[in-house]
């Protein structure tokens, strides 16, 4: 197998392309890209690490739980919304793992099972992770979120020891399935060339050569339609041959108005993602310690494990009850079966999601955002406590909540109605299966705007 040689290509040229642009070009093929911001990614790693271990106890005080939670978390999924699921080309995981593989890797295919049922194991654990933080307190620990990061270190360098490639991104990383629903929302797009893809015979850009390894999240470009499992790494863009590969901007959400392969559990985790945005928010909501008295009383028990996860279990149970009607109604409508309904549309949550997770994120990063400094300056003496961390007032963070939650409502809105279009050719049966869809939506929205009204508790 040798180095594959670039040949110049229409594609290349293509309008919308990015790749025209000869610096962009030059610097994803390059093999400065992308380690170099893989590098400084994996140091800030370790510096966050050791803060949460052996820096400040209180979480206040400390520089890794204000760089693990006042600025990476909120800013994660605003990448995902302007850059596809770039941070995964970047994550120090991934970097580990493939120092890992480099060194020990056995590279043993990955299991079965985990090809089968990985994406419902990412949703077990994203859903486990969020209710272990609540009870045991994990960003509010340094303590609790170093436990939690070396605990998913231990994992990677495990897959990477005995499985190929990103085994452990791929099937089993919780935050690589809010990536892959949120990626396809995104406004970034790396794709394959259909007529040039149709003439290739090396499948360089899957399998690898012997400078650059094949896609890294087990895609093959030449029939990748969709953006969930596309970490942007170039390692196809770099191995093509023939100048297939394209980097385009795209309108937010335009994949999802018609996605080839739904799948039930991807959109069972869109209805997920918005029950634990209502959790989040509940429970830092002023109003949170008195909600939680008053079910003391109806439960009759004060611990904290059994009343929060039955909150916990309604913030979740709510909006999947709610597709599941909105399925059900349409079912009647438009003669496909409530599973089809419940896949299809399930993906147009993710609009919203999005958005509403960008929106209860936006509080922690405006609200608390010159912790980050304070908790820096403190490694050196510098005392802030007194000091308002806030960037901006509540209640412009509160406009921009409420303009980010009607933009995913609209955007949710649309998808629903051109998924409609994609199915049915009938306007009647269109317009007949939007309506429950809108209905869902509204209800969301609503909730969503209900909660972003309250006053909400600080992290920091």
């Amino acid at each position: 197998m040798t180095t594959p040689i670039l040949k110049t290509s229409p594609a290349c040229a293509a309008e919308g392309n990015l790749l025209k642009y000869k610096w962009l070009d030059q610097f994803l093929r390059s093999r400065w890209y992308p380690g170099v911001i893989q590098w400084p990614t994996l140091f800030l790693f370790i510096i966050i690490i050791y803060q949460l271990f052996f820096g400040p106890a209180k979480a206040h005080d400390n520089l890794g739980t204000a760089l693990t939670w006042v600025f990476w978390w909120p800013v994660i999924p605003i990448i995902f919304l302007f850059l596809g699921r770039f941070w995964c080309a970047i994550c120090p995981f991934a970097t580990l793992n493939d120092l890992v593989q480099k060194f020990v890797g056995n590279n043993k295919p990955v299991p079965k099972f985990l090809k089968k049922y990985g994406i419902w194991i990412i949703d077990a654990s994203f859903i486990f992770i969020t209710w272990s933080d609540h009870v045991w307190g994990i960003v509010g620990s340094p303590l609790g979120s170093g436990v939690l990061l070396m605990i998913l270190t231990t994992a990677v360098v495990t897959s990477g020891a005995f499985f190929e490639r990103r085994t452990f991104c791929r099937h089993i990383c919780f935050l690589g399935g809010l990536a892959g629903n949120y990626a396809q929302a995104g406004m970034l797009s790396l794709h394959g060339t259909p007529d040039i893809c149709a003439k290739c015979d090396t499948a360089a850009c899957y399998k690898g050569t012997e400078t650059v390894p094949g896609c890294p999240i087990f895609e093959f470009p030449r029939t990748m339609t969709s953006s969930a499992n596309c970490v942007l790494c170039g390692d196809c863009l770099k191995n093509c041959p023939n100048g297939s590969i394209q980097l385009t901007l795209r309108p937010p959400t335009k994949e999802l108005w018609f996605v080839r392969k739904p799948r039930v559990e991807a959109a069972f985790l869109a209805a997920v993602i918005m029950g634990i945005v209502f959790v989040q928010n509940v429970t830092m909501l002023e109003v949170w310690a008195g909600a939680l008295t008053w079910l003391e009383s109806v439960t009759g028990t004060t611990s904290y494990y059994v009343n929060f996860t039955i909150t916990f279990i309604i913030a979740i149970t709510l909006p999947v009850s709610l597709l599941s009607w909105a399925s059900l109604e349409a079912a009647k409508r438009n003669q496909s079966t409530f599973v089809e309904n419940f896949t299809r549309f399930g993906y147009a949550i993710i609009a919203l999601d999005l958005a509403a997770h960008i929106a209860h994120n936006l509080f922690h990063m405006l609200a608390e955002g010159k912790a980050i400094l304070y908790t820096a300056l403190e490694i050196f003496g510098v005392n802030s406590h007194n000091a308002s961390p806030a960037l901006v007032s509540t209640s412009t963070i509160q406009v921009l909540q409420f303009g980010l939650v009607g933009l995913g409502f609209l955007g949710s809105l649309y998808i629903v109605y051109r998924i409609s279009k994609t199915y049915y050719t009938d306007d009647a049966v269109v317009w007949a299966t939007f309506k429950p869809y809108a209905v869902l939506m509204g209800c969301l929205g609503i909730l969503n705007i209900i909660l972003f009204t309250l006053p909400m508790a600080m992290r920091m």
